[in-house]
């Protein structure tokens, strides 16, 4: 069964940092094209970073370039993004995605 559980979520000072993590099961990450996507109150869901599968190459929205880093752990089947400089606009629900497959999404909260 193909299933992601993401981690990593709280709140945060602007300013600050945050790792979010996405542990698959079900399937190989190196495998399969892994994409970060977030959803900001009373706004649509949208892609923040994407990985290629058997590649390293990365895709970033302009609101993560320069700030977020997606990764991958092959060793421990994990996807992680990486948010540095945090702004309260980055508020939201960040979700883990492959394909048709979702995770159930982890709350970031950057406030002071």
């Amino acid at each position: 069964q193909v299933q992601l559980v993401e981690s990593g979520g709280g709140l945060v000072q602007p300013g600050r940092s945050l790792t979010l993590s996405c542990a698959a099961s079900g399937f190989d990450v190196s495998a399969y094209v892994m994409s970060w996507y977030r959803q900001l109150p009373g706004k649509a869901r949208e892609l923040v970073a994407r990985l290629l599968n058997n590649s390293d190459r990365r895709i970033y929205t302009d609101s993560a370039k320069g700030r977020f880093t997606i990764s991958r752990d092959a060793a421990k089947n994990t996807v992680t993004l990486q948010m540095n400089n945090l702004t309260p606009d980055d508020t939201g629900v960040y979700y883990c995605n492959t394909g048709p497959t979702w995770g159930q999404g982890t709350q970031v909260t950057v406030s002071s």
